[in-house]
């Protein structure tokens, strides 16, 4: 981000603060994120309960909150009805919901707020116990929990983490009989274990992603003196990072592919362009924002705004976020499974019908749905580049403008981008 954030030139930027802050970094330093008020209004937050008692099948869901940290709540998320409800929790599954239908069921869970260090994973206490089982089960759970008042509150919208409805702090939690994963089990049971270990572990083994985040946030991997609470926020990005590592790692070992590709695929008014390039890895995702959308909700121009790697990585933290990391572990997945190398550019055009944010699964799982598909292929840069503008909206010269792997791709060339020394050479 650079200096383009600091307070003396923050006024330059505001077309583009809120595709940066995404409501979590308070770059307008207002008391409250207006783009989320401006949801919240929108939205019914009815009561689902008139009670301090809820009888439920959990997901099963929880949740570990950031405020305060290090000193946290945790606890579950649990909807005032019983039956199979795994898909509440599964956002793997959830490709083709309306935004409506996502927030419609998601804000059926209610929080059970309980405050804990981060550092009691493994104290004797009833509530945090419950909580990490639940984390490890493999199937819904009958949960019975009492709150000290009656659930209240805003529903929860993040582009970081799904969407949930109204909370309370929670005095007592009782857990029916549980199905424990044997996989989650044998990961937490092994405290000799390095928690990236546990996770890639995990992956290697079909365990989804999302049950992945849900258990490394209730502290289930890791040395023993090591485990720790993690606000889920934070967890998903970390797995997804630890994950798209590993993968890119791999992927350098292989022989670059041999055209131009281009996958696509379209949700929930967005437009998503996913182009492999022919050359050593690195990576870049470019989103457009258009004005009425999720985080341009006040702008009257349209908002873009990038992150890349090049070969090695990259040290500090994406400027768009979580984002970057869910869509790299996609491309990466892959290019893994063709045992093959590139470089990949992601175009993402968000329209006026992506009113809300719903969490950062949409863009793991609808950049995985694109590279699903069928490419269309192309011998040179220039032609898969006409194709893409014929696609989007936005002038291609706009986004080559803002996309530096783009940039890179057509006017610089450099040696170490050719993997000199590489095992494929």
């Amino acid at each position: 981000m650079g200096s383009e954030l600091t307070n003396s030139n923050l006024f330059v930027k505001r077309d583009r603060l809120c595709t940066i802050c995404r409501g979590t970094k308070n770059l307008c330093h207002r008391e409250r994120c207006p783009v989320l008020v401006k949801y919240y209004s929108r939205m019914r937050s009815q009561p689902l309960t008139d009670r301090t008692d809820i009888s439920g099948s959990s997901p099963p869901g929880v949740f570990v909150g950031r405020y305060g940290y290090p000193r946290v709540d945790i606890g579950p998320l649990v909807p005032p009805f019983h039956g199979e409800t795994s898909e509440m929790d599964l956002p793997e599954f959830w490709l083709g919901k309306s935004i409506d239908e996502i927030v419609d069921f998601r804000t059926q869970l209610i929080r059970g707020k309980y405050p804990v260090t981060v550092d009691s994973v493994d104290v004797s206490d009833r509530v945090v116990e419950y909580t990490r089982d639940m984390a490890l089960s493999r199937e819904p759970a009958e949960v019975e929990v009492f709150f000290t008042k009656k659930p209240s509150g805003r529903i929860v919208l993040s582009d970081s983490i799904q969407p949930y409805g109204p909370s309370a702090p929670l005095k007592k939690l009782d857990l029916g009989t549980l199905k424990i994963d044997r996989r989650m089990d044998r990961a937490y049971s092994d405290t000799d274990l390095r928690s990236v270990d546990a996770i890639l572990d995990l992956y290697e083994h079909d365990v989804y992603i999302s049950k992945i985040q849900r258990a490394f946030s209730v502290g289930a991997f890791g040395l023993g003196e090591n485990r720790r609470f993690v606000p889920t926020r934070w967890s998903i990005t970390a797995v997804d990072d630890t994950i798209g590592k590993d993968l890119r790692e791999e992927v350098k070992k292989y022989p670059p592919i041999d055209e131009y590709r281009l996958y696509e695929t379209w949700e929930l008014d967005n437009r998503w362009e996913v182009l492999l390039l022919p050359r050593t890895w690195i990576y870049e995702l470019v989103e457009a924002w258009y004005p009425e959308t999720a985080w341009n909700p006040f702008g009257k121009d349209i908002a873009i705004i990038s992150s890349h790697e090049h070969y090695q990585g990259r040290s500090t933290y994406a400027e768009i976020g979580g984002c970057f990391y869910a869509a790299r572990l996609a491309v990466c997945e892959k290019l893994r499974g063709e045992r093959r190398q590139a470089g990949a550019v992601i175009l993402r055009e968000t329209h006026p019908g992506y009113i809300m944010p719903v969490g950062v699964w949409n863009v793991r799982e609808n950049v995985r749905n694109a590279l699903r598909k069928e490419p269309k292929t192309f011998g040179t840069l220039k032609d898969a580049l006409f194709y893409i503008s014929t696609r989007l909206d936005i002038k291609m010269d706009t986004w080559i403008r803002n996309s530096e792997v783009l940039k890179d791709c057509m006017y610089q060339t450099r040696l170490e981008d050719y993997g000199v020394g590489q095992a494929w050479s």
